[in-house]
């Protein structure tokens, strides 16, 4: 057998070879730049890349003494171009920000940095992470659709092969719309489960920082690191559940309150997914979420909508000429939303937190669709969210897991949910139900 690229290599085994000296970190960045290179007029993930940079560090990392290694000691990392990297520009793909350079890291860079990381380049956005007008990134899959958004290029870049792991955020649907378009694991940890400082919010109550990444194992690595899968530890001793495999073990199916949206493949695939995991021993049944859920579609938009005018708000005030349309209807409140109406949007999901939260604790995971179904035809628009905002809003760990496909043999994933804080036990039924679903699911990666 052909010895494998290190260009396509998980995190986890690339780190495992540049441990054991069967790998130089100099080497796995050239492999990667000249994967990029091959590949970037097609897919344009970036948004600042320095292959003079990669390698300095590359060279500065290999040099290092082993016992003074980080535990992510030469991984490289995607970072969406709305996290301040010292050493890089940090645009937003804005041209207010044209060339703009913060001299700190955001919060999670500068944890990946501590830990041995090599911080690779920025991948491209939407306009502050708050549009759904699509930068030039494409779907690796095929170069005519969308890769999703908001964390475009961090998507496109893992499912390439051109980055092993991305950093990536969620308000809507950013992390697992792309997770899903794009045919790779997408986590969105339980909120605030990352520090944010340093990395530009649109809303603060919905922002979450996420991991992609082409397998389970790479996700738990970052999640480690970045300290999601540790708060755990100050939980009662009992909250966390031992998963011991798919046999006997009970899931929950949600169609949701926009279920009406879902297409062709996404029926499938959610249908198919039934029956791989009933093949296999688990109870699945479905489960009617309670009427106050329905309500939340609305809510989310209208704390979208409130949250998004105060974030973009120094913006319009100083090139007000330069900022998307859709962002300058935030500012001016052209939906008319009032205060009354945010009031009851922010508490109505409040109140419905601990619901989901019991609600969900009955199951090793609920399972809903990722997306309406395949990538869109076009880089105009990213796609909708409708089906990740809910979950978004409820403050849930939720992981997206590839192996499904549609009519036209792209990519559609489904959506993993557990309890707000059992994001370690997300992420184990994840590894599992994963490998199933990628040997029994149907869609093949082609890349």
């Amino acid at each position: 057998m052909a010895e494998q690229e290190p260009c396509r290599l998980t995190a986890t085994k690339a780190l495992d070879l540049i441990r054991s000296n069967k790998l130089t970190v100099e080497a796995y960045a050239r492999s990667l730049l000249s994967r990029i290179e091959s590949r970037n007029a097609a897919v344009k993930a970036w948004a600042y890349l320095d292959p003079e940079l990669v390698l300095e560090q590359a060279r500065r990392l290999d040099e290092i003494p082993v016992d003074k290694r980080g535990p992510l000691h030469g991984l490289p990392v995607g970072i969406k171009d709305i996290m301040h990297t010292k050493d890089m520009p940090t645009e937003h793909n804005s041209p207010i920000y044209k060339n703009s350079h913060v001299a700190v890291d955001a919060a999670p860079v500068a944890v990946l940095r501590a830990a041995g990381a090599l911080i690779f380049g920025k991948t491209a956005t939407t306009e502050f992470a708050a549009t759904t007008a699509g930068p030039p990134t494409r779907n690796p899959h095929n170069e005519a659709h969308t890769p999703g958004g908001s964390s475009s290029g961090s998507g496109a870049a893992v499912a390439d092969f051109q980055v092993p792991v991305a950093l990536g955020t969620q308000t809507g649907g950013s992390m697992v719309r792309p997770g899903s378009f794009n045919g790779i694991y997408a986590l969105k940890p339980t909120w605030n489960a990352l520090s944010r400082e340093g990395v530009r919010i649109h809303s603060l109550i919905l922002d979450t920082v996420g991991v992609f990444a082409r397998c389970v194992e790479d996700l738990d690595i970052l999640a480690r690191v970045l300290g999601v899968t540790v708060t755990v530890t100050h939980a009662e001793p009992d909250q966390e559940r031992e998963f011991e495999g798919v046999s006997g073990a009970k899931f929950g199916i949600v169609k949701g309150p926009v279920w009406n949206l879902a297409e062709p493949g996404t029926v499938s695939a959610l249908q198919k997914a039934r029956e791989i995991l009933e093949r296999h021993g688990a109870v699945v049944e479905e489960v009617d979420l309670p009427d106050a859920f329905n309500k939340i579609p609305e809510w989310h938009a209208r704390i979208m909508s409130g949250d998004g005018g105060v974030s973009v708000f120094p913006e319009y005030q100083m090139e007000k000429s330069k900022v998307h349309g859709s962002l300058v209807d935030f500012v001016k409140n052209t939906k008319g939303y009032t205060r009354a109406q945010l009031l009851e949007a922010y508490d109505g999901i409040a109140m419905l937190r601990p619901r989901i939260d019991e609600i969900a604790g009955r199951y090793a995971a609920l399972i809903t669709p990722s997306v309406p179904g395949e990538a869109l035809v076009g880089i105009e628009w990213t796609g909708e969210a409708a089906f990740c905002s809910m979950w978004t809003a409820l403050h849930t760990p939720v992981v997206n897991i590839p192996g499904f496909g549609g009519e036209n043999n792209l990519p559609i994933g489904l959506t993993l949910v557990a309890p707000r804080y059992h994001d370690q036990h997300l992420l184990s039924v994840a590894k599992t139900v994963g490998e199933i679903f990628a040997e029994e699911g149907g869609w093949k990666s082609t890349l």
